[in-house]
C-alpha cells in the first residue's frame, strides 16, 4: 500500500504544478478509500477541474454522488460562480442605496481575478471548517488550485478590511477584500485545520524531473513555514526499468529520471515518499483509476506492432510565419508542465539564429532560462521579471507616495496590503507592459507564468486598459495600451502548448475560450514532448503514442487553425544546440 494511504487523515490535500497528475491520484485515492467503506467527499478547487470527466459524470458546484462507486461522492467549486455570488453577496445590500456611479465602480473593483480566487476559498474553508456540511463523511479529499494559488489563498492577511473601512488608501485592487471582515475566524479555522497533523495530510505530487523536483521542494518549505507540517511525497509516471532494454528513447527516459530520483532536494529527503509507474493508458474512467495506485501486477500494454509515424507539422513552420514579420510580441501561454520555458527559449534561439534581434523573457516565477540556455547567442538579450524584486520596486513606490500622507497605523496597514496577492500581479504587469514595448522594433518572446498567474496578468492588463481607456476617450488623443498590443494579431502571436494528454488539451481549450473572451485570438497551439512523434518502440511508450492520436486530431480538427507537433527528444534540450533540435528534430 501507497505510504500515504496508510492510516489516512480526515483530510487528504493534493498539491503540486500542473501536469503532474494530482486528479488523477486524488480521484484513485478517493475511490480505494469508498470501496474499502469509507464515505468519501472529493472536492476539486481547481479552476481547471475535469473531475467530471474523469468519472464520466456532469459534477458541478453540488455534491453528486458517483453511481459506480457507492460511498463516493464529489463536488466541483466553480470559481467564477462562486464569484458571482459573493459579487452580490457584497454589492446587493447598497444597489438603490448608494449612487449608481458608486455602485458601479464597487463591481468594476470586484471584477478581477483576486475576487474568483478569494469567492472560491470562501467555499473551501467552508467544507474544512462547517461540521454540519461534512458530517457525512469519514474522508474529505480536495484535488486543489496549482500550487501558487492555493499558497497565496493561504496566506491571506487579515487587516485588509479593517484597512478598507478605514479609507485610508486606494481600493482600486482591494475591493474584493471588503467582506472579509466576517470570514476572518473561518479562514483562521481552517488554517488550523489544515495545520492540524492529526487531521490533515498534504500530499505533494511531482514528476521525476530535476525541475519538477525543485519547484515541489520550494513548495514544501512554504507550506511548511505557514505550519502545513504533515507532508508526503508522491512522485508520479515512472517509466518501469523493463522497458528501458530494448528502445534507445526509452533507456534515455529512465536514465533522465533515476538522476533527477538520485539528486532529489535534501529538502525532501526526509519526507515520506511513494513511487506511481507509468501506466500505458489514459487515466480516465472507474477501471484505468482502480489500477494507478495497487501493488498488482501491471495490466500488459495493449499490442502496438510498429512505431507510429506521424506525418504532422513541425516548429520550423511555425518559426516561418513568425519569423516573416521581422518583430513582434510572441507569448507562449498554457498549464505548468508542458514544456513553456523550453519552447520559448528554442524559439528565440532559432530566430536569433536566423540573425533577427530578439529579446527572451518569462514572468514564471519557476522557470530556468539561463539553464536551459546555457551559453549567451549573438542577437539574444535573456531576462527574467522578477516577482519579488518588482513586488520591491512597485512596494517602495506606493509607501513613498500613498503612504506618506499617513500616520502610523495607517501606514502598517497600507504595508501589510501591500503583501497581498493583487500587489504582485500589479507588479509583474508593469514590468510586462514595460518589456512589450520593445516588440515593435524586435521579437520578444514570453514564457509566461501558468495559466492562472496568466489570467491575472490578463486581467490586470484588462483593467489597465479600462482606466486608460476612460482617461484618454476625453482627450481625443491616440493611445495603444499593452491590451490592445495583445489583441492585435498583426503585433502579438499568441502560442497555447499542450501535451498530447486528455487533461492538457482539456485544460488548454479551456484557456483559449478565456483568452477569446478577452479579445485575443492565440495563433497557433504546440503539442510538445509528443510520444507519438519519437517513433518509439517499447511496447508501453508505443501504446502511449497510440492514445496520443486522438488527442492530436482533437487538436487539429476542433481547436486550432494551424498547430505543430514536437516529438520527445532522448536528450533533455538544454543548451542552444538541443534547443535547435526541437525546431528541426532530423537535422
Amino acid at each position: 500500500m501507497m505510504k500515504f494511504l496508510q492510516l489516512p487523515s480526515r483530510f487528504l490535500f493534493f498539491t503540486g504544478k500542473g501536469g503532474v497528475g494530482k486528479t488523477s491520484i486524488a480521484c484513485a485515492t478517493a475511490i480505494q478509500l469508498a470501496e474499502a467503506g469509507k464515505r468519501v467527499l472529493l472536492v476539486s478547487t481547481d479552476p481547471a477541474s475535469n473531475v467530471g470527466q474523469v468519472f464520466g459524470v456532469d459534477i458541478g458546484n453540488r455534491v453528486t454522488p458517483i453511481p459506480a462507486v457507492p460511498r463516493l461522492s464529489a463536488l466541483e467549486i466553480d470559481p467564477e460562480a462562486a464569484a458571482s455570488a459573493y459579487r452580490e453577496r457584497l454589492v446587493g445590500p447598497v444597489r438603490g442605496v448608494l449612487p449608481d456611479d458608486v455602485v458601479k465602480g464597487i463591481e468594476e473593483s470586484l471584477s478581477g481575478a483576486c475576487t474568483t480566487e478569494i469567492a472560491a476559498f470562501d467555499e473551501f474553508t467552508a467544507l474544512l471548517t462547517n461540521t454540519a456540511l461534512t458530517a457525512d463523511y469519514e474522508h474529505i479529499i480536495f484535488d486543489t488550485a496549482p500550487t501558487g494559488h492555493t499558497i497565496r489563498l493561504l496566506q491571506l492577511p487579515g487587516a485588509w478590511s479593517g484597512f478598507l473601512e478605514a479609507g485610508k488608501g486606494d481600493a482600486s485592487c482591494l475591493g474584493p477584500l471588503a467582506g472579509l471582515e466576517k470570514q476572518r475566524n473561518q479562514y483562521k479555522a481552517a488554517v488550523e485545520a489544515l495545520a492540524d497533523p492529526l487531521h490533515t495530510r498534504l500530499v505533494l505530487v511531482a514528476r521525476a524531473q530535476q525541475a519538477t523536483l525543485r519547484e515541489v521542494a520550494r513548495t514544501h518549505e512554504e507550506l511548511a513555514a505557514i505550519g502545513l507540517k504533515q507532508q508526503h511525497l508522491v512522485i508520479n509516471g515512472i517509466l518501469p526499468h523493463v522497458e528501458a532494454a530494448t528502445d534507445p528513447l526509452a533507456a534515455a527516459i529512465h536514465e533522465r529520471e533515476q538522476t533527477a530520483l538520485k539528486n532529489i532536494p535534501t529538502t525532501l529527503t526526509a519526507l515520506p515518499r511513494d513511487h506511481v509507474e507509468l501506466k500505458p493508458f489514459n487515466l480516465v474512467g472507474l477501471e484505468a483509476l482502480r489500477q494507478l495506485l495497487t501493488d498488482l501486477p501491471p495490466q500488459a500494454p495493449a499490442a502496438v506492432d510498429s512505431p507510429i509515424e506521424l506525418d504532422e507539422p513541425g516548429m520550423a513552420d511555425l518559426i516561418d510565419g513568425i519569423a516573416a514579420d521581422g518583430h513582434g510580441l510572441v507569448m507562449l501561454m498554457g498549464k505548468g508542465g508542458v514544456g513553456k520555458t523550453t519552447l520559448a527559449a528554442a524559439i528565440a534561439v532559432e530566430l536569433a539564429h536566423r540573425g533577427l534581434p530578439v529579446h527572451l523573457t518569462t514572468s514564471d516565477p519557476a522557470a530556468h532560462l539561463t539553464d536551459t540556455l546555457e551559453a549567451s547567442l549573438d542577437n539574444l538579450t535573456v531576462s527574467r521579471i522578477d516577482p519579488h524584486a518588482e513586488t520591491e520596486r512597485y512596494r517602495q513606490h506606493v509607501l513613498e507616495t500613498q503612504g506618506a500622507q499617513l500616520d502610523a497605523e495607517g501606514r502598517a496597514l497600507l504595508e501589510e496590503d501591500l503583501r497581498s496577492p493583487c500587489t504582485e500581479e500589479i507588479a509583474v504587469f508593469q514590468a510586462f507592459s514595460r518589456i512589450i514595448r520593445e516588440a515593435g522594433k524586435k521579437f520578444v518572446v514570453m514564457d509566461t507564468a501558468p495559466t492562472g498567474h496568466t489570467l491575472l496578468l490578463l486581467d490586470a492588463t484588462g483593467a489597465y486598459h479600462r482606466e486608460v481607456s476612460r482617461q484618454m476617450g476625453k482627450t481625443g488623443m491616440h493611445f495603444t495600451t499593452p491590451m490592445m498590443q495583445l489583441q492585435d494579431p498583426k503585433q502579438t502571436k499568441v502560442l497555447v502548448v499542450t501535451l498530447a494528454e486528455t487533461t492538457p488539451v482539456l485544460e488548454a481549450a479551456n484557456l483559449q475560450a478565456d483568452l477569446r473572451r478577452a479579445g485575443i485570438e492565440p495563433w497557433a497551439w504546440i503539442i510538445n514532448t509528443s510520444v507519438a512523434a519519437a517513433s518509439a518502440k517499447s511496447p508501453l511508450l508505443r501504446q502511449r503514442a497510440a492514445n496520443e492520436l486522438r488527442e492530436i486530431s482533437a487538436v487539429a480538427n476542433q481547436h486550432a487553425d494551424r498547430y505543430a507537433v514536437v516529438p520527445l527528444l532522448k536528450e533533455e534540450p538544454i543548451g542552444t544546440e538541443r534547443l535547435r533540435a526541437l525546431i528541426h528534430p532530423q537535422a
